[in-house]
């Protein structure tokens, strides 16, 4: 029986990237019952080694004993592999996963941005093409092959208070589905655990546009707050940066458009949303002031790209791709892997 196709149960879990997200996903998994392992690296893997993984969420702590280790061959092979790292660290990650996957074992991917395998299942101008912004070589889709891969995103907020330790703010949606788009019995046994997991879960049928409605509000307040460090707030507050952010976001509408997932917004729709957030520092101004390097490729550079695919013109794209890359050059955090 096909991978697609087969019942899939959910026993072993290992979370690469136990972070804000990937931990907080991690220690609802174990309560369902889950067998979580975590593969991390220095600080996160000496703190889950010695204190297990820890969730602030609701006024409780939880803490959560879980196999770590820095090999994954440590770890074996797995049911689920939930892939939770920033864009810039994923080729080594990708590199290193192998032993974690079998035949049958599901990838899910809870990240920001356009993923390598978002045009996947795609017709059109991007049939058949692949994103080099995102994966320059080819060197992830090589190593996660897409007939492993299901969708996820996350809506959510989390902060890491130190490694291992997580702390839920608010949100506890997921939306998972398959790059196909169909309703296979893995992804509605993923999506059984998730809710037993205690998310608010739901499965997509193109879950492509559900990453694409995303990266609508977040591919502009991220490098906009990570250049001048202000919060959303303050941001939608000016109505020169508004109406700036406006602009991109009728480019990415039109490229969103032309390969079959429009957007039945306008810009002010979704900037009311973000306005509801309040005073919230972006997840890129937190990488910024952390010193980590910036996903400026998955969030802005891979609209560009789909913009010169389509033959859709992206001049205010091009402006903030450029701004936010010389910004964070200067800091030494673009064009490093993490």
């Amino acid at each position: 029986m096909s991978l697609m196709n087969n019942p899939m149960t959910f026993n072993k879990i290992a979370i690469v990237g136990a972070g804000a997200i990937g931990g907080w996903m991690g220690v609802h998994l174990a309560r369902a019952g889950a067998q979580v392992s975590v593969l991390a690296r220095g600080d996160t893997l000496a703190a889950l080694q010695a204190h297990g993984l820890q969730l602030h969420q609701g006024g409780e702590l939880h803490t959560l004993p879980v196999t770590a280790s820095n090999a994954a061959a440590a770890l074996g092979v797995q049911d689920l592999v939930v892939i939770s790292v920033k864009a810039p660290a994923l080729a080594s990650v990708a590199a290193q996963v192998g032993p974690l996957i079998g035949p049958d074992t599901v990838v899910l991917t809870a990240m920001n941005g356009v993923p390598w395998w978002f045009l996947q299942g795609f017709g059109g101008p991007v049939a058949g093409r692949s994103l080099a912004t995102v994966d320059p070589q080819g060197a992830i889709a090589l190593a996660l092959p897409a007939t492993h891969i299901v969708g996820c995103v996350v809506h959510a907020s989390c902060s890491v208070d130190s490694p291992g330790v997580i702390r839920h703010h608010f949100g506890d949606g997921l939306i998972v589905g398959e790059p196909s788009g169909q309703a296979t019995a893995r992804v509605q046994a993923l999506h059984a655990l998730l809710q037993k997991a205690g998310f608010n879960a739901s499965v997509s049928a193109q879950i492509q546009k559900d990453i694409w409605y995303k990266l609508w509000g977040n591919m502009t307040v991220n490098p906009i707050s990570a250049i001048t460090g202000a919060t959303t707030d303050r941001i939608m507050d000016d109505p020169l940066v508004r109406q700036f952010i406006s602009s991109v976001m009728l480019e990415a509408k039109a490229i969103g458009e032309k390969i079959g997932i429009p957007i039945d917004q306008q810009p002010e729709d979704r900037h009311a949303v973000t306005r509801k957030l309040g005073a919230f520092r972006t997840s890129m101004l937190q990488d910024v002031d952390a010193g980590k390097p910036v996903e400026l490729d998955a969030l802005v550079s891979a609209v560009r790209e789909l913009g010169q695919l389509t033959h859709v013109a992206t001049p205010f794209t091009d402006a903030l791709l450029g701004l936010s890359r010389l910004h964070a050059q200067g800091r030494g955090l673009y064009g490093v892997t993490d």
